[in-house]
């Protein structure tokens, strides 16, 4: 499995990527394996105040429900209204398409903190041990 160098991750398995000043976020390929087909995705409404690391949206799959995480703070400046006829689009891109929302950020760094890609696939490892 491979995963893009331009983006940052969490230990809970989203990605975000600084683009044109807002961070797009969207779950992982590892996450979308661990899911099976995702189904359903409930997305916050835009301008909603997100805290890092606390729950934002659901995706629901063929094999369980999981919450999604804010990797930073910040405001909800968009939501990707194509998961709501077609949410198989996380599965099928997930770091492109399949992107689930769009954070205005409240830090000046916010990427700050969050793993490189090295370090995501060492987590992956450790917890695979």
């Amino acid at each position: 499995m491979s995963f893009p160098e331009d983006v940052r991750y969490t230990a809970e398995h989203e990605w975000a990527r600084l683009e044109n000043g807002l961070v797009t976020v969207g779950i992982t390929s590892y996450a979308t394996e661990q899911l099976g087909d995702i189904v359903f995705v409930e997305l916050p409404d835009v301008g909603r105040k997100l805290e890092a690391m606390k729950p934002f949206g659901v995706v629901e799959a063929v094999k369980t429900v999981s919450d999604l995480y804010a990797p930073i703070p910040g405001e909800v400046a968009e939501v990707n209204a194509a998961l709501g006829d077609n949410p198989a689009l996380v599965n099928e891109q997930p770091y492109g398409e399949g992107w689930m929302i769009r954070i205005k950020p409240s830090a000046p760094d916010p990427l700050k903190g969050l793993l490189s890609r090295d370090d995501y696939e060492k987590l992956l490892e450790e917890q695979h041990a």
